[in-house]
């Protein structure tokens, strides 16, 4: 098995505890806050992800570099939009069809991988996409009347719309952090990784603190309260950023996207056994479907 598969199937796994935690946070703060906590929670332990890779494994932290500097500032800002997104999405369906919207990601992100830097996909990867994509279009039906002109006309309404932005932005990120990554060049794929995400998260954390310094102070305390699942949030979200990173290093962002599908089964399992959220036929439907499409990514593609 290659390397970026497990790395990808446990950053899913940490990004789904992530989201979950965000949910709950939503519920004790708003929006703004809720996105801040990702980054600057996270930001003690990205930088001990590289102390760690530098003073006990030895590697040397690369210099950075113009192309770097700027595809972190087009991953970060595009990232803190898509988060943004997400949670807001939490205020318009329940847990597991909130997220899916957002999960044309793989496709988006291989059309910007396309258009910036000419990388092409297989056509059994193309294929995995469409399959998943697919079920994420059942899953957000699914509380509807189904017919083709409900499953066409879902994808304009309002909660829709601002998914599918929230996965515009975070695959212009993905594409983004790979080409952070291997602007630097070496020594190794962790570090890339490891040095990619320090940049990316201490940006992101001095923007959002700045935005609510500036906007809503008060929103600091509200995190201040809930400070202990905040910083399990960020633990859990540094930690799957620094395994994203790594596997977009190892392959192309959309690959890695469409793996990362396997996200909805974790978000699934969160919603009826966390949140006791019922799930319909269709929503299950749309979960095989997403299943489907990761076989055909790992069998085929």
């Amino acid at each position: 098995m290659e390397l970026w598969i497990p790395i990808t199937i446990a950053a899913a796994f940490l990004q789904n505890l992530r989201s979950a935690a965000q949910k709950h946070l939503k519920a004790v703060m708003g929006t703004t806050g809720a996105t801040f906590v990702r980054f600057g929670f996270g930001l003690p332990f990205a930088l001990l992800f590289l102390l760690v890779l530098s003073r006990l494994a030895g590697y040397q932290i690369p210099s950075p570099n113009g192309t770097f500097l700027f595809w972190v500032a087009v991953g970060a800002f595009g990232q803190i939009g898509a988060t943004f997104l997400l949670i807001h999405l939490f205020s318009y369906r329940n847990f597991a069809v909130g997220t899916a919207y957002s999960r044309t990601e793989p496709a988006q992100t291989a059309l910007f991988a396309l258009l910036f830097f000419g990388e092409r996909v297989t056509g059994g990867t193309l294929l995995a996409i469409a399959v998943s994509v697919f079920g994420v279009m059942l899953i957000s039906v699914a509380h509807m009347h189904m017919s083709w002109r409900n499953l066409v006309a879902s994808i304009f309404a309002r909660n829709a719309l601002i998914g599918l932005g929230s996965g515009t932005l975070f695959g212009i990120a993905a594409v983004a952090y790979r080409a952070a990554s291997l602007a630097l060049g070496g020594p190794n794929f962790m570090m890339q990784a490891a040095v990619t995400l320090a940049w990316t998260i201490t940006l992101q954390t001095l923007v959002m603190g700045g935005w609510m310094l500036w906007k809503d102070r008060a929103e600091i305390g509200r995190i201040g309260k809930a400070w202990k699942v905040s910083l399990f949030t960020g633990f859990v979200g540094a930690t799957a950023s620094f395994g994203w990173f790594m596997a977009m290093t190892l392959q192309q962002a959309a690959v890695v996207k469409a793996l990362a599908q396997i996200e909805m089964l974790f978000t699934f399992t969160a919603s009826v056994f966390f949140f006791k959220e019922k799930i319909n036929r269709l929503e299950t439907a749309g979960c095989l479907l997403i299943v489907a499409g990761i076989l055909i990514l790992v069998l085929v593609g």
